[in-house]
């Protein structure tokens, strides 16, 4: 369960909250351009370097969302069900499994048009990371200052189609998403008029009302449509600061805090963290579920030239903010 929000244009944010039951080891990781693991193990050529949340093992990063050096953005989503993938002992002329797809295409790719070159043809194939790492059921975002495409590999192949929304959740599939937010073109940031009542003088309760209808639940396709309506209405400015901070509220319209969601096996799903990535200034913003004081990280000449890979732990307990010491007297 994730919402991503790309915000396309110049300046340019992605933002991600990872909605899962449990962390899964992950820190805010750089792979500098030519990286190869120490471990041996075979890694897509990275021309670019690339700042985004991973784990790490056998020395791979293995990215859940990410920026190059050149600003081009992408994360994975889980698809669970939908997401089929070809035999890996097969025959192809191109073929990536799950976990080298975004080292593989921001490793390689400067923009959307070369990342969809690239796709062209490629098979995604059902081979795991390891044993205790099968090959995730997942779909794709990729996004430039241009806009944005979704990647799904289903039972009838691999699909790459434009995403006019900028949005992606979880199942069903991106063409379900794009049907289902069109029973909600009438909401409004703003209040309506009196339309059906005749010669009575109505009034709105209070504000809000223009969006009265707007999902409020956790599913994938009510934080599609609330994330989308909040994005589209969203107030952009040119500071940095105010549209880092606007895209973390509206991550936060669909956020899941402890308790409200329960997973089959009667555990919480939670948001554990939540990014902003500023792509011209190869920034990496995130927040935790247990410290959501905003921190970062950023793409360096040091670490994009680097021979290994840096790994950024990052806090998991609240920090806060004494005003009561900031008093001179």
């Amino acid at each position: 369960m994730c919402t991503v929000i790309s915000r396309e244009g110049s300046p340019m944010y992605f933002g991600r909250n990872m909605d899962i039951e449990c962390s899964f080891g992950e820190s805010v990781v750089i792979t500098p351009r030519g990286y190869k693991p120490a471990s041996g193990r075979k890694m897509p050529f990275m021309r670019y370097s690339v700042i985004g949340m991973a784990t790490v093992s056998e020395d791979f990063p293995l990215y859940a969302d990410a920026v190059n050096e050149k600003g081009l953005c992408m994360a994975g989503l889980y698809f669970p069900g939908n997401a089929v993938y070809a035999d890996k002992d097969g025959k192809y002329a191109k073929s990536a499994a799950t976990y080298e797809l975004i080292p593989l295409i921001l490793g390689s790719c400067e923009n959307i048009s070369q990342a969809k070159g690239l796709l062209e043809g490629l098979v995604i194939i059902d081979e795991p990371f390891s044993d205790k790492l099968p090959a995730a059921e997942l779909h794709w975002i990729i996004s430039d200052k241009t806009g944005s495409i979704t990647v799904e590999s289903t039972k009838t192949g691999l699909f790459i189609e434009e995403n006019p929304y900028g949005v992606l959740t979880n199942n069903p599939p991106f063409r379900f998403h794009c049907e289902n937010v069109r029973q909600y073109i009438h909401l409004s940031p703003e209040n309506p008029s009196n339309k059906n009542c005749g010669n009575f003088e109505l009034s709105v309760f209070g504000q809000g009302i223009g969006a009265f209808g707007l999902p409020g639940d956790f599913s994938p396709a009510s934080r599609f449509v609330k994330a989308f309506f909040c994005k589209a209405n969203s107030i952009w400015s040119d500071n940095e600061e105010n549209n880092v901070t606007q895209m973390f509220h509206i991550l936060d319209t669909v956020a899941m805090p402890k308790g409200a969601v329960i997973t089959d096996n009667g555990r919480p799903d939670i948001t554990t963290y939540s990014c902003c990535i500023s792509a011209e200034k190869r920034i990496y913003y995130f927040k935790t579920y247990e410290n959501s004081r905003i921190s970062m990280a950023h793409l360096t000449d040091e670490s994009i030239t680097s021979s290994c890979l840096t790994i950024l732990p990052i806090a998991h307990t609240q920090s806060f903010y004494d005003t009561q010491r900031e008093i001179q007297c």
